[in-house]
C-alpha cells in the first residue's frame, strides 16, 4: 500500500478527533495541520503546525480533511481543489446548496475525490439497518422517523440545528432508503437567544410515498439519537449512541378476541437485537476515504454530490 500524505485544516472539536484518527491510520502519514488559532505553535501532538494554508499545501498533500467552520468550506475547499488535493469536508459540505454545487463542480473538473463527513452513515447500527432494509426484512417500507436531540453545543455558532444536526438525518434517511425527498416542510423555534434556529419538527415524503419525520433540537437535557423504520413486516430501531439495532417483528398469531381481531393493524411479535461489530464510525469513515483516494473509487464514501442533495433538502426545510 502506498503511504498517502494527509493534512488537516481546522482543529476544533471535530478536527481534534480527525487528528487522533489520522495520526494512527495505517497507510497514511499526517504531515501537517493548519488552524489560524494555532499560528505560533510548532507542532500539535507531534504533527507540524503550519502558519497558513499555502504552507500546508507546500507539504505535497495527497488528501486533506477540511474541518473548519462551515462558513469557510467554500473558500478553503476551492483552494484545495485548485491545488489537486483530494478532500474530506466536514458536514455540512457548505452553507447553501449554491455553495455546495460550486464545490462539486470544482472537484469534478479536476478529477478529484471529494467526500463529506456525514459520520453517522458509518455507524454500525445504520450500516446494518440499510443492509436489512435492502434484504427485504421489513417488506414494503411505510415510514422513517428520526429523533436527534440534546443540550446546546457551545462550539456551534455559524449554523442552526438544521444544518448542523438535521443534515445527519437527511443523509442517513436518503442512504438507508436509497431514495430522494419529494417534499418537505418544517416548523422551527428560536429559544436560545441566537440568530439561528434551535429546534426543528419536520415532515416529508420520499420517492415512492414513504413518509418521513424528523425531530431535532438543542434544547433537551438528555441526548437521543434514534432512527425508526416501519414496514409491512415490523420495525427496525437504530440507536446510534449505543450502536444497537433492534428488529420488532409483527405478530403472526391470530387473535381470538373478536373485538381485537376486527382491527386491521398489527400485533406484537418477536424482538431481536442484532449482534454488531462495533467499530468507531469515524475510523470507518477514514478507512473508506483513504481507500477511495488509493483506488479512485468513491462508491463507499459520502460523495460531494450526495452532500449537495442533503444541503438542498436542508435549504428547503429552512425556506418552508
Amino acid at each position: 500500500m502506498t503511504v498517502l500524505r494527509a493534512g488537516i485544516v481546522g482543529l476544533g472539536v471535530m478536527g481534534r478527533h480527525h487528528l487522533r484518527i489520522l495520526s494512527a491510520l495505517e497507510g497514511v502519514e499526517l504531515v501537517g495541520v493548519f488552524d489560524p488559532a494555532l499560528v505560533g505553535n510548532r507542532e500539535l501532538s507531534g504533527v507540524p503546525v503550519h502558519s497558513s494554508l499555502q504552507s500546508l499545501l507546500g507539504s505535497h498533500l495527497d488528501y486533506c480533511v477540511l474541518s473548519a467552520p462551515t462558513a469557510y468550506h467554500l473558500k478553503l475547499g476551492l483552494q484545495l481543489a485548485e491545488h489537486g488535493v483530494h478532500t474530506l469536508i466536514e458536514k455540512p459540505v457548505a452553507t447553501t446548496g449554491d455553495e455546495a454545487k460550486q464545490l462539486v463542480e470544482a472537484f469534478e473538473s479536476k478529477g478529484l475525490i471529494g467526500g463529506v463527513g456525514h459520520v453517522e452513515r458509518f455507524n454500525p447500527a445504520i450500516q446494518a439497518m440499510r443492509q436489512k432494509v435492502s434484504e427485504g426484512l421489513l417488506g414494503d417500507v411505510f415510514q422513517v422517523a428520526t429523533r436527534r436531540q440534546g443540550p446546546f453545543p457551545a462550539r456551534i455558532s455559524d449554523v442552526g440545528v438544521i444544518k448542523d444536526l438535521a443534515t445527519h438525518d437527511i443523509d442517513l434517511t436518503m442512504w438507508t432508503m436509497q431514495r430522494h425527498y419529494e417534499s418537505v416542510s418544517a416548523h422551527t423555534t428560536f429559544r436560545s437567544g441566537r440568530k439561528h434556529e434551535d429546534m426543528l419538527v419536520a415532515i416529508g415524503q420520499l420517492e415512492g410515498g414513504i413518509i418521513v419525520s424528523h425531530l431535532v433540537n438543542w434544547l433537551s437535557p438528555f441526548k437521543e439519537r434514534r432512527t425508526t423504520i416501519i414496514g409491512e413486516h415490523g420495525a427496525l430501531v437504530a440507536d446510534t449512541l449505543t450502536s444497537d439495532l433492534t428488529f420488532f417483528e409483527n405478530g403472526t398469531q391470530a387473535d381470538s378476541w373478536d373485538g381485537v381481531s376486527t382491527f386491521r393493524g398489527v400485533s406484537e411479535g418477536n424482538v431481536l437485537r442484532f449482534a454488531l461489530n462495533k467499530i468507531e464510525p469515524l475510523l470507518t469513515e477514514h478507512l473508506e476515504f483513504r481507500d477511495a483516494v488509493q483506488l479512485g473509487d468513491a462508491s463507499k464514501i459520502v460523495t460531494l454530490q450526495q452532500g449537495l442533495h442533503t444541503v438542498q433538502v436542508a435549504d428547503q426545510l429552512l425556506s418552508s
